[in-house]
């Protein structure tokens, strides 16, 4: 394994209508290898709002991966292996609350992993880690989020349960029904879980904003193609304004003080 000499302070992760990200300068494409195979494309550097940017699109560019393949133990270990501190996730959704509504952003607080046959940590022995995720989101970053979103004027959920499935079919009305009701989850997706655990072993401090597209199949609410793709080109174009309000606010690197992330190993390794 090479260890790459380009650095960069935050990560961005593009999900599904995100794949690059525009302002940067200095750019330069570079490609990391990992432990664990590739990662889903090259890495694109580039400076914005005066920091170093890594930026990579989670299923390729052109959309060619599928949830269930996405390689997250490379997309974390490349990133850890340029110097990332603050990690920010990008992921569309659907919402399993009325409230919730197409073309929001909720900025998660908690999960439930309901995924079945993904590679969940980097500790697979003979050492062993058993991290805490009781709070398995950065608070801090999470603050800057929000607070960002709300001075650009975009609708922001400051909470929110998303509960991660398999994929890559969707649910059926009944497991949909289960997932509101007998769970309480607020929003649904395919690729919050491994990439969060994995963030949280590598010390990195991670927090996703989750784009709503549309209602989840509980709310008998028909939805056309053309729907979701007026809603997800809108959160395209809110979501890259937000990414650079936030780059703009974030210190150069974590206060440990506020911030257990990067502190994540010191009472897990048994």
């Amino acid at each position: 394994m090479i260890t790459p000499t380009e650095k960069a302070q935050i990560g961005i992760i593009g999900g599904s209508g995100v794949y690059q990200l525009e302002g940067l300068t200095d750019i330069k494409e570079i490609k990391v290898y990992t432990p664990y195979g590739e990662p889903s494309d090259y890495i694109t550097l580039g400076t914005l709002n005066g920091k170093r940017i890594a930026f990579l699109p989670r299923h390729g560019k052109g959309h060619r991966i599928p949830p269930h393949k996405v390689n997250y133990r490379a997309n974390i270990w490349a990133l850890k292996q340029l110097d990332v501190k603050w990690i920010i996730s990008v992921s569309a959704v659907g919402s399993l609350r009325m409230d919730y509504k197409p073309g929001d952003f909720v900025i998660p607080d908690q999960f439930i992993d309901m995924t079945k046959g993904r590679q969940y940590t980097f500790f697979d022995g003979p050492t062993v880690a058993h991290v805490s995720m009781a709070d398995p989101f950065c608070d801090s970053l999470r603050k800057v989020i929000i607070s960002s979103a709300k001075d650009l004027g975009i609708p922001v959920h400051e909470t929110g349960t998303y509960i991660c499935i398999e994929g890559p079919r969707f649910s059926t009305r009944a497991e949909s029904r289960v997932w509101r009701e007998v769970y309480k989850a607020d929003i649904i997706g395919m690729t919050l879980v491994p990439e969060v655990n994995l963030a949280c072993e590598a010390q990195l401090c991670y927090a996703t904003i989750a784009m709503v597209t549309d209602y989840d199949v509980w709310a008998e609410h028909p939805v056309t193609a053309e729907e979701v793709g007026r809603v997800m080109n809108a959160n395209v174009t809110n979501v890259k304004k937000l990414l650079g309000e936030v780059i703009k606010r974030l210190p150069e690197k974590p206060n440990e003080r506020e911030c257990s992330c990067c502190n994540s190993l010191k009472t897990a390794l048994v």
